[in-house]
This record gives structure tokens, sequence and C-alpha cells, in this order.
């Protein structure tokens, strides 16, 4: 019988808890708490921030975390991620760049909404396999939100096909996703590695993910031909206004491009390189600026974060970190392995198939990291550490094809839901789930499939 990894968990959760209210239970406490602030975020009465900072609140309150636990919680990797590219991507949209891009993009297919369509759900798939997902959605949402513009046409199917693209791509890479990062830090897997293991199933499921948005919404899909003729007769050229600042921020974005694929050797994590890359922009954007202008400017910048979706990531990291001091999820995680009774088959699909549901209720950072050690540990049961190959890929396709299952299963989604939310066209937490839940499952069987026939 599988017992979990000695230690795991009773000194973190002595150490980061204070003395619960009332003297309730604080696994009660918690596990309540979650499930109140999953079902308001469900209801969207409240806005989903405000719904994760209270939630936050009182966790510390309450007694689960003590305020230094609490802030040991949130994850500034991707905290520090999001503010510093969000500043870059900001201050970049001021030249005109996305403008030029939204133009070029759409004239190549000829202004076809499905051609779009087909165009930015390819092209998000390879930037988050190349970059990362959180990146790639905050280059394409703008310039996506400036085609449905100006076609006057729904900007959802585009943003709900770039949110399963931009995860099914992260899925294929050592870099796209950060799940796979921390695998790939525990368990000493390289960039190749990913590439040959991942990458196959990730393009099969890029490829048969069309079929659904097609029949969905492909064929209805329609602009009219004065607005389709209107963008063919854009000049791509006049879109730019400001070429200095445009030659600036590529100059900046290519540095953190460049960062990013070197993060490993240069012994940085991707947060420190946004954050220097904003930095730098801010720099290189006000110099020859007065004080007052700078002012005015670096203002400007600064309300170009999605301060509402950093703020609700805060409150959910401190939340789900308060349900993890407790040891629900790994509770969960131990009876889950244990029903698989010692078979290495039935616990990687076991592995891929609740790590896919969690990673749909939960952020899937928090569930991989309970997971890494439960997994590490059953290495003397399954006869050495070469023998758990199967059980890690199941844990990245599980987590980070989970996130497509709801809006807060991975970051990706609630970038794109922010941009969406500013655009006055918000997506909402239910319809979303309602479409994207059962097409996430679909992509966890065609995996187990994959799994099976890959490595057993």
């Amino acid at each position: 019988t599988y017992t979990g990894s000695p230690g795991i968990g009773i000194d973190m959760h002595e150490t980061h808890q204070a003395a619960v209210i009332f003297g309730l239970d604080p696994m009660w406490y918690a596990g309540v708490l979650f499930v109140l602030t999953y079902a308001l975020i469900v209801a969207e009465k409240l806005i989903r921030a405000v719904v994760a900072v209270s939630a936050a609140s009182l966790m510390v309150v309450g007694g689960v975390l003590t305020q230094e636990a609490a802030v040991q919680g949130f994850d500034f990797k991707t905290i520090g991620l999001l503010s510093g590219m969000m500043v870059i991507v900001g201050i970049t949209r001021k030249s005109g760049v996305f403008q030029y891009l939204a133009i070029w993009s759409a004239k190549k297919v000829k202004a076809d909404p499905w051609g779009i369509l087909v165009m930015l759900i390819l092209v998000t798939a390879v930037l988050s396999a190349l970059l990362d997902n959180v990146t790639t959605v905050l280059l394409i949402a703008p310039v996506t939100l400036l085609i449905t513009e100006v076609l006057k046409i729904n900007a959802y199917p585009y943003l709900f096909a770039e949110i399963f693209a931009s995860n099914i791509g992260g899925t294929a890479t050592l870099i796209g996703d950060p799940p796979n990062i921390m695998i790939g830090s525990a368990v000493g897997l390289s960039f190749n590695d990913f590439i040959i293991h991942l990458a196959p199933i990730a393009i099969v499921l890029l490829l048969l993910f069309l079929l659904p948005v097609y029949f969905i919404w492909g064929r209805s899909l329609e602009a009219s031909p004065e607005r389709r003729q209107t963008v063919m007769n854009f000049r791509e050229a006049d879109a730019i206004t400001d070429r200095r600042l445009l030659i600036q921020s590529l100059f900046v974005i290519t540095l953190v491009i460049t960062g990013f694929i070197m993060a490993q050797s240069l012994k940085a994590e991707p947060a420190t390189i946004a954050l220097f890359g904003a930095a730098l922009l801010l720099i290189l954007d006000n110099l020859p600026k007065t004080i007052d202008e700078q002012s005015e400017n670096v203002h400007s910048s600064f309300t170009q974060v999605e301060w509402t979706t950093i703020f609700f990531f805060i409150g959910l990291f401190i939340v789900v970190y308060g349900v993890e001091t407790t040891g629900i999820l790994e509770l969960v995680a131990e009876h889950v392995l244990n029903l698989t009774g010692g078979d290495r088959d039935v616990t990687a699909v076991a592995i891929l198939w609740v790590s896919a549901v969690a990673s749909a209720i939960v952020d899937n950072i928090p569930f991989v990291a309970t997971m890494i050690p439960l997994i590490e540990s059953m290495a003397p049961e399954f006869g050495g550490s070469e023998q758990l190959m199967p059980l890690w890929w199941s844990l990245a396709l599980g987590a980070c094809l989970g996130g497509n299952g709801s809006l807060i299963g991975a970051s990706a989604n609630l970038i794109v839901a922010g941009y969406a939310e500013r655009s006055g066209q918000p997506i909402r937490f239910l319809p979303f789930m309602l479409m994207a839940f059962p097409l996430m499952l679909v992509s966890i069987a065609i995996s187990t499939v994959y799994v099976y026939w890959r490595f057993f």
C-alpha cells in the first residue's frame, strides 16, 4: 500500500498555521472557505479579484495561515512575470505595432474570419511552446481584440480558442507551462526530452481541436464584405505611430525572449528577466522627456497593468496555499494513488486524469508541487526512478491540459479574461466551463491512448 512521502506536510503545516479561530479544525475551515470562494467565483455576483482577496484575508484572520506564511503563499515568479510583461506590452502598444500585426495577419487570409481564427490558433500554440503561454497571450490577446473590433465580429470564439491553444502549445516544451518547468527541474529532464515525449501529442491535440472550433463557430463566423474590404484597404505601415518607441520595444522584447531561452544558463528566473525588461523599457521611453512628462508617462504605463487580474492571482495563491498547508491536496493525491494498488500503468492513468480535473479546479502549480514528492517516493515500489518516467509525463499532460477546464485552471486563461473584461466583452466563468471542461476531458481521453501507446 502506498503511504506517501514521509515528512511531507506535518512540519510545514505546524510552522505555517496559527491557531484557527474558535478552535475549528484547520482542514475544515480551509476546505469550506475554498468551496465558498469557488462558488462565488462561479456565481459571478462579485468581481473575481474581490472574492479572492477577501477569501485570502479570511485565511489569515481565521488563523489557517500566519501573515508571514500568506506572503510566502503567493507565487512571485508568476506575479513578477505577469507584471513585467504587462508593462512591456502596455508601452509597446503605444508604438502601433499591434495594429500593424492585426492588419498584416488579417490581410494574409483576405480578412476571412475563419482564416484569421486558424492563424491565431497556430501562432498562439507555436509561441506558447517557444516562449511560455502567459507571455504569448499577453502579446496575442490585444491583436485579437483589434482584429475583431475592425471586422465587427464577436471576439469570444477567438479568445476561447487562444486559451486552449496556449495551454496545448505550452504542454509541448520544458518552458511552455510552469508545471513542466517544475517537473523538469525536479526530475532533471531537458528541453529535448519534452519535445520528444510531449510535442507529438500536443501537435495532434492542436489539429484535432480545430474540428470542434469549426463546427461550433467556424461555419457561422462572418464579416460583411464592406468590413473585409476596409481591412484589405488598410496600409500596415500607417499603423506605426512612433518608430523610435517601436525600435526600443522590439529591442527590449528580443532581449527578454533571449533571456527566457537562456534562463537556465543565466541562472535567472523569468520574473526577474521580465521585470528587468520592463525597467529598461521604462528608462528608454522616458529619457528624452521632462520630469513632468515622465510622471504622466509612467503613470500611463502602469495603468496598462491588469491590476484586477494581478490581485486575483495574489488572493487565489494565498487561498490555495492555505488549503495546501492543511494537507487536503496531499490527502486527495495519496488516496487516489492508493486506489491504484501498486499497478504502474493504472497509476499513470490515474495521475493523468486526477491532475487534469484538479488543475481545472485549483491552480495547477500547487497541485504539481504536491504530486512531485509523492511520485518520487514511489520509485522503490516500481523498481527505480527510471520506471517513474510514464508517471512524470502523465503528470505534465494532466496538469497542462487540465488548465483548459476552467477560467482559473491556468494563468494564461485569466490573462485573456482580463483583456476581454477591459474591452467590454467579459468571459463568464460558468458558460466558459460548460464548453471548455468537456473539450478538456476529450483531450485527456486522447492523451490516455497516447500514454498507453507510447509508454506501455
